[in-house]
């Protein structure tokens, strides 16, 4: 079992929408990097909600100042846990991010947006009562093992972060 880490929040005053990951993957983890697998669609799906089609082709520093500049702040549900390979199933002994901290600090954050079912099912788990206080929302996981959902449908589901700030 591997002892995983989570990285800091990409978040800034300006933020609105707060995206909400499981844990880094294998790929994430060696880069240093949010959405580090080429597999993952992540950075697709944001640049069609950013309106920038090419963000998965930018750097990464750009990348965050993309999604920054759209008001929309990234961190993971999980501060670390054990897990053997990228799965999310595989998560064991999870430990969450102080995301009531970070949600205090950055008051303009009303809407919070879950990639897929572990990120969801932990936040749920540790913030029961957040969902009360925030527009919350489960999104399919952009993860390459989520293959019931095209390119496409994913763009269409994703696209609800446009249609809430303001």
């Amino acid at each position: 079992m591997n002892n995983c880490k989570s990285f800091k929040p990409s978040i800034d005053d300006n933020s609105q929408v707060l995206v909400l990951g499981s844990m880094p993957g294998v790929k994430s983890l060696e880069e240093q990097q949010y959405y580090a697998h080429p597999q993952n669609r992540f950075w697709k799906v944001m640049g069609a909600v950013c309106k920038e089609p090419n963000l998965y082709e930018f750097d990464y520093d750009l990348k965050l100042k993309t999604l920054l500049k759209n008001n929309i702040a990234l961190w993971d549900t999980i501060k670390s846990c054990k897990r053997d390979g990228s799965l999310d199933s595989d998560i064991q002994n999870d430990i969450p991010n102080d995301i009531r901290k970070l949600l205090k600090k950055y008051p303009n954050i009303k809407t919070i947006c879950l990639n897929g079912n572990k990120s969801y099912s932990a936040f749920k788990k540790y913030f029961p009562d957040l969902p009360d206080k925030y527009n919350c929302h489960k999104m399919p996981s952009t993860s390459p093992a989520n293959a019931r959902y095209s390119l496409n449908k994913l763009i269409t589901e994703w696209n609800i972060i446009y249609n809430l700030q303001g």
